[in-house]
């Protein structure tokens, strides 16, 4: 007797299936932005400013078929093995020479390496966090940080920017309203070099108050720095762990001073917080990658590998001012973005009227890709605001996806003026409050802010913008 075959499940069917086995925190879940974008992005015709991809093609084959060649003949069976959660010293150690490059004298037995950056984030929670809890974070914040204080289901408070960074005064409103509530943050995190996504660098002064609000309500600060040794102009600013230490967490990774593909991030925290962290660990992975981990041991021990990091600053300067003088040709008159001095992002905001994750799906069409600005809130703000990669793509292809994205959003503003038969314009004043272009609002509770891309016409669902400032095209030499 011949079996039929089985008729398929609807999608409905299979939701309603499983739906009562998982657990509560599932609801509050979010994919992240840069997942949802990769496959859709990883077609060759599409140039992607949406991940956050250093350019790999830079490392020297014959130097990554020399080091591997060492760890197979070196220390094939170890590194093919499990290791220690704390994993390996030499790696410990590397790490502190990186830190130590940016001014930080740390002690190796105080780092814990981590399975990239993004693990580092999900322990500090996975220790840290119950539901409810607050975490304070910066308005906007790593889109890759919001799916994952959603999973511990926290109590997200964002704190708006200029291009000076968090607002220290916003901050400090904030803090005063949660003791109202009679609630106090478990963190607040900071990306305080290069901001992704912004771009923007918080400054010393800004630096030095944060500390002493911390200080003086024993408040944890996790500050998070992927990309502090890119940077292409001006001067290096002391990181929040090498001013104080007491509340600082400190995040750290691999991935954009060598390779994303080698998932190695760290932390550094006081020993009973590291004890606790690495309980974290042990129980989601046992280990970060060993084969990973022989590898950075012989590249650290192969060389100076700061030449390395200079060549990819070198070449991303070269990347940024490529985009932002492309910007300044295609983008019209009422986009605003910020000028970065290191890193690989920058933020771009549009008139209020535009919503980037619509204009994502147009911009698809027309094979370039962005990061719609909602993925860096938590409350759906941002919605006419994008981050922009500068460090993944050649030139030549910056010019040509912002000369596509250009036309996107030309189209975009003229077919609203055809419809309100109005020119919009946006006034590039710096305002004082969210260091937004447009005229200056009332005050504002902090992480509801409102700006107006035509003051005659005053629309409340307009996204701060950052102190934003058109870049002014001029040509370089190199």
């Amino acid at each position: 007797m011949n079996e039929q075959p089985r008729k398929p499940r609807s999608a409905a069917h299979e939701i309603e299936r499983y739906g009562a086995l998982f657990a509560k925190r599932t609801r509050v879940m979010k994919s992240s932005a840069m997942r949802d974008l990769m496959a859709l992005t990883a077609r060759d015709d599409v140039i992607s400013f949406s991940g956050g991809l250093p350019d790999t093609s830079t490392f020297a084959p014959g130097f990554f078929t020399e080091l591997m060649g060492r760890v197979a003949t070196e220390s094939m069976a170890k590194a093919l093995q499990y290791g220690p959660t704390e994993g390996l010293s030499d790696v410990r150690e590397a790490i502190a020479l990186v830190m130590e490059a940016e001014g930080m004298d740390v002690d190796p037995d105080a780092i814990l390496p981590t399975s990239g950056g993004q693990q580092a984030l999900d322990l500090v929670c996975k220790i840290l966090i119950d539901p409810g809890d607050v975490i304070v974070a910066e308005a906007p914040t790593y889109p890759g940080a919001v799916p994952t204080f959603c999973s511990y289901e926290a109590d997200v408070i964002q704190i708006p920017m200029d291009r000076d960074g968090m607002q220290i005064d916003k901050l400090q409103e904030a803090l005063a309203g949660l003791d109202r509530e009679g609630r106090r943050p478990k963190f607040i995190y900071t990306i305080p070099n290069f901001h992704n996504p912004a771009g923007v660098t918080l400054s010393l002064e800004r630096r030095r108050e944060l500390l002493r609000i911390a200080g003086e309500r024993e408040l944890l600060v996790l500050e998070d720095n992927p990309y502090g040794l890119l940077r292409y102009e001006g001067e290096p600013i002391p990181s929040l762990y090498s001013l104080d230490r007491d509340f600082v967490l400190y995040a750290g990774t691999f991935s954009k001073i060598l390779s994303p593909g080698v998932r190695i991030g760290w932390l550094v925290a006081p020993p009973p917080v590291l004890h606790q962290l690495a309980l974290g660990k042990g129980s989601a992975d046992l280990c970060s990658s060993m084969i990973s981990q022989y590898f950075i041991a012989e590249y650290f021990q192969s060389g100076p590998w700061m030449n390395y990091v200079r060549s990819l600053s070198e070449l991303y300067r070269r990347r940024r001012d490529v985009m932002l003088d492309a910007m300044a040709e295609h983008f019209p008159r009422e986009a605003t973005w910020t000028h970065p001095e290191g890193g690989l992002f920058l933020w771009a905001t549009l008139p209020g009227y535009i919503d980037t994750t619509d204009l994502l799906a147009r911009a698809i069409e027309e094979r370039v890709a962005f990061v719609p600005g909602r993925a860096a809130f938590v409350d759906g703000r941002g919605g006419s605001s994008m981050r922009l990669n500068f460090s993944g793509v050649d030139e030549d292809e910056i010019r040509e996806g912002i000369r596509r994205l250009g036309e996107v959003i030309r189209e975009q503003v003229a077919l609203y003026s055809t419809l309100t038969v109005q020119t919009p314009a946006v006034d590039r004043g710096a305002s004082g409050s969210g260091g937004r272009a447009g005229t200056n609002p009332p005050p504002v509770q902090a992480g509801s802010e409102v700006a107006s891309p035509d003051p005659a016409s005053p629309d409340p669902t307009a996204e701060p913008r950052l102190d934003n400032v058109r870049h002014i095209t001029h040509k370089r030499a190199g």
